[in-house]
């Protein structure tokens, strides 16, 4: 029996499909209105085309889709940005956006998202920037700082301030349930990797929208050390901000 899903959403409309028969499994995939690319898979035993099959299902309703008949899938219409108002739940959804495709190359990345962001108000752009630096500020911890892998914080040792902002921003560029889990737990933070082209999104959306340089400051800073009280514990320690005693800043 084939199974049929389908996945709609602000930068998907697209179907999967597989079907199981003895020690195979036979899959399509493609954009909703295509035929699609089908793939053959021949396994040594039936229950290993079985329990293969169930990891592919069970990855694909992890990522979103929905089972059901690809003809009845509702008609996808392409969100309009400029009819939004910026808030915390369109700000997850432009950073959805995110072409992790196309990692390697950091405009392509950003492009979808810098596109939405340019459609909406010069004050919808800098909320989002306003919204970013929030929750960059919220992650600037000590605790954070110390799970980030070979550039983490360690007391009296070197500390790349800007190292640890790019590692914050992976956590928000991977979007909402990334960044609750980790705000909450220190020890999810990702180790030895870096996304520093988040915090252009909101200037380069900006600039596409009016031609010119943004020239904006969010009331709360993003800097390393700007949480105070993320990093009371060091500086108690330091007698003074943690950047003043003996850590070499970027």
């Amino acid at each position: 029996m084939k199974r049929e899903f389908y996945l709609q959403d602000d930068k998907s409309n697209k179907f999967w499909t597989i079907e199981l028969s003895g020690n195979t499994h036979t899959t399509t995939h493609g954009r909703i209105g295509t035929k699609g690319k089908e793939t053959r898979k021949e396994f040594a035993t039936d229950e290993l085309a079985q329990r293969d099959y169930d990891k592919l299902v069970a990855s694909k309703i992890k990522k979103g889709y929905v089972e059901g008949k690809i003809a009845d899938a509702p008609d996808h219409a392409k969100p309009d940005w400029a009819s939004m108002t910026m808030s915390e739940d369109v700000f997850w959804r432009i950073i959805g956006l995110l072409n992790w495709k196309k990692l390697g190359d950091d405009e392509a990345v950003v492009r979808p998202a810098v596109a939405a962001l340019s459609a909406m108000t010069v004050e919808d752009i800098q909320r989002f920037e306003d919204i970013m630096a929030e929750k960059l500020y919220a992650l600037d911890t000590e605790a954070h700082a110390r799970e980030i892998g070979e550039d983490a914080y360690r007391d009296g040792k070197y500390f790349s301030v800007d190292a640890y902002l790019y590692t914050r921003c992976v956590v928000v560029a991977n979007g909402r349930e990334a960044f609750t889990i980790i705000l909450a737990d220190p020890k999810q933070m990702p180790k030895d990797c870096e996304f520093e082209p988040l915090l252009t999104v909101a200037a380069e959306a900006y600039a596409k929208k009016t031609g010119e340089e943004f020239d904006y400051s969010s009331p709360v800073s993003y800097e390393t050390y700007s949480n105070l009280e993320g990093w009371k514990e060091a500086a108690a320690r330091d007698r003074g901000p943690p950047g003043n005693r003996g850590i070499k800043s970027e």
